[in-house]
């Protein structure tokens, strides 16, 4: 028995869907424990590619329970959309995904007000994907938000969505000039929504804890990535939830004892979505040349993910605060006929060197990346399976990374595909 959280180490999409896939198949539980339906994980299984938002990676495997933790936001509509869609491609969600019914949801007027919070700011955008995630954990920590189990009752769902609106619509009337929003449409479609979903609905923190119990191997699945944690990420450039290994537990209601393995995922280059620094950045023809090749635009919004080389002092702190036991390194493949490479082992700030990630945003902003120019490998790496297999440099590559981290690497990706892989230690 085991529980392993996989964490994005980075800004996010680091390929975190095809490492929670992998391991899946020797899982018995996955459950996803924080974030919304601004995360997208890619999967390709036999040249199908499939993009989750909000059920968890481990879905692609028959017979395996899924979880959506109290730790996430759920926009109903969008879930019952990707339920679908799973459905016409002849993947079964009925009797294999739980939906915790203490999860908060994404309202309408979430999704109103951060769509015109964010254009407000103009040239200051953070860069949201705009379906209400950060508003809807506003309401949690406000105490005023709407669970999965109030939408079973409407009656509370219709005087929650009411008094909210109260609120929400003097806002979008008033601050951001935008239409106010009808409760008695959006207690309608809510209620319309619970009946959907009423079957899937469960107490999830008593069934993972039961399947720990009962020594099943459980897999945690993050979304986003360590860099756009709300507490220690790149603030304010950030999402709404903790993405790193310790939201798991209190996303997923398990206590921190449990867990036995973390993984945090490493792409061999660094990418991030929107706006905030990044000084690893790799401006003109080679920063295109990776994100064509790598295919780096975002799996929900299809925003173009600005791409730069490996940061070393990112991920030490990834390291620090999630205490990885192992790294999953990935898209390894797309750095093939690269004559250098270049690893940030540090940063420039003020006439000194500094090894550490600085909090400060505008220290971060004003900092030049001191880098170690390692040499490349022409040779395709795409599908092997092996690591003595990789070409001589790619081997050095990673193991040069190893070194700076003081951190093993447990999986190598290959490529999109579920078996392109290199497995150097089991994890279940």
């Amino acid at each position: 028995m085991s529980v392993i959280i996989v964490v994005g180490a980075q800004w996010g999409d680091e390929g975190k869907g095809k490492i929670v896939d992998f391991l899946t198949e020797k899982a018995d539980l996955v459950a996803r424990y924080q974030g919304g339906n601004n995360a997208g994980h890619t999967v390709v299984i036999k040249d199908e590619k499939y993009v989750l938002h909000l059920i968890p990676s481990g879905i692609l495997h028959e017979g395996k329970a899924c979880v959506i933790g109290n730790g996430v936001v759920i926009d109903p509509a969008a879930l019952i959309e990707e339920m679908d869609g799973l459905a016409s491609r002849g993947v079964e969600t009925k009797g294999t995904l739980f939906i915790s019914k203490s999860a908060h949801v994404i309202m309408p007027y979430h999704v109103a007000v951060d769509r015109a919070a964010e254009d407000l700011k103009g040239a200051k955008k953070i860069g949201t994907t705009g379906r209400g995630i950060g508003p809807a954990y506003t309401d949690k920590a406000a105490r005023h938000g709407v669970r999965v189990m109030d939408m079973l009752n409407p009656d509370s769902l219709r005087e929650k969505v009411t008094q909210n609106l109260v609120t929400a619509n003097f806002l979008l009337e008033n601050l951001y000039k935008v239409s106010p929003l009808d409760p008695h449409q959006i207690v309608q479609s809510y209620t319309g929504y619970a009946e959907r979903l009423k079957p899937y609905i469960a107490d999830t923190g008593i069934m993972i804890n039961s399947a720990i119990e009962a020594k099943k191997n459980v897999l945690l699945e993050g979304a986003q990535g360590t860099l756009l944690d709300i507490d220690h990420g790149t603030y304010p450039f950030v999402t709404s939830s903790n993405t790193v290994a310790g939201g798991a537990c209190t996303g997923a209601g398990i206590a921190p004892t449990k867990i036995d393995r973390i993984i945090g995922v490493v792409k061999a280059y660094t990418t991030r979505v929107g706006s905030g620094p990044f000084p690893t950045e790799i401006p003109g023809e080679l920063g295109e040349r990776i994100r064509e090749r790598g295919g780096e635009y975002g799996a929900t919004t299809g925003r173009p993910r600005r791409c730069g080389w490996l940061d070393i002092v990112g991920l030490r702190h990834a390291i620090r605060v999630n205490g990885f036991t192992g790294l999953a390194l990935t898209k390894l493949d797309i750095l093939d006929g690269i004559e250098k490479i270049k690893i940030c082992v540090g940063y420039k700030y003020g006439g000194t060197v500094i090894e550490e990630f600085p909090k400060e945003l505008e220290a971060l902003d004003g900092c030049e990346p001191v880098y170690e120019e390692v040499k490349g490998w022409i040779e395709s790496t795409v599908g092997i399976t092996k690591f003595e297999h990789l070409p001589a440099d790619a081997r050095k590559y990673v193991r040069r990374i190893e070194k700076l981290l003081k951190t093993r690497m447990h999986i190598i990706s290959t490529g999109q595909k579920r078996d392109e892989i290199i497995v150097l230690k089991e994890q279940f």
